[in-house]
């Protein structure tokens, strides 16, 4: 199966998928592919850091280099979590300590295993059980796996989840030039998921070009954030000169 090389990341360039050989086998990423959303992590999970889907370093560094002048923060919250990759930006920025949510038992087992001086919270982050709890909020890659009528609650939970002043910030890729194997790739790819959900159950959410920079900033701002963005340079530029990673920063109204 075709999955952009980021994988849960959503950003950077996409090539056909190459993984190491304590990856999952083609039989295991079949199986993940035809079972739900939270099925299939949880089936990933043992090998998910040996894949391509996990975010690049790259990605996390540059992420965490954008936040610094921002902070410090008290508390982090990485949502979506996965394993923990986010923890390498909100560990050096957050001094009262970090918690990552994730509704895949599997993933939040390994996050555990690596990470065990975090906190791990094991919920539908549709419905975020927080309440002025945190002062900073990232996700990596997760955006995919929600339709945009879902968004509204995921954006209006972390809203809640932060205190007044509190920041999520997350990559999204810029507009990928129509002349480029990246654009077409993504359209190959959302297309793929479209065929294979309507024609087999249960659903596999994970569709990339739904995640637009304007249809977020609308479903943010409507949930009470202050947008804006700045441009990721270390990740590079397209060959038209637009930068080919920018980070939203949605800002809970406040004093920090």
């Amino acid at each position: 199966m075709f999955f952009p090389a980021e994988g849960r990341s959503g950003v950077g360039k996409y090539s056909w998928l190459v993984f190491s050989p304590q990856g999952p086998s083609l039989r295991e990423l079949a199986m993940q592919a035809l079972s739900s959303v939270e099925r299939g992590y949880d089936l990933l999970a043992p090998k998910f850091d040996h894949t391509p889907f996990r975010t690049p370093d790259g990605i996390l560094d540059a992420t965490a280099e954008a936040l610094r002048p921002l902070g410090p923060f008290g508390r982090g919250l990485d949502v979506c979590c996965g394993t923990g990759a986010g923890l390498r930006v909100l560990r050096p920025l957050c001094g009262e300590g970090v918690t990552g949510v994730d509704f895949s038992g599997g993933m939040l087992a390994q996050a555990r295993r690596a990470h065990p001086d975090a906190e791990w919270v094991r919920a539908d982050v549709r419905a975020l059980p927080f309440t002025e709890a945190f002062d900073l909020a990232v996700s990596f890659g997760a955006l995919g796996h929600f339709l945009p009528a879902e968004r509204p609650a995921l954006f209006a939970g972390v809203h809640r989840a932060l205190r007044p002043g509190g920041l999520f910030a997350f990559p999204i890729s810029g507009p990928q030039p129509v002349t480029s194997a990246g654009y077409w790739a993504l359209l190959g790819f959302d297309l793929a998921m479209r065929v294979r959900n309507a024609v087999w159950r249960p659903p596999f959410v994970m569709y990339y070009r739904t995640c637009g920079l304007p249809a977020l900033r609308d479903d943010l701002t409507a949930s009470g954030f202050t947008v804006t963005t700045v441009p990721l340079t270390a990740l590079g530029r397209h060959q038209d000169g637009g930068p080919r990673c920018r980070l939203v920063l949605a800002r809970k109204a406040g004093a920090p």
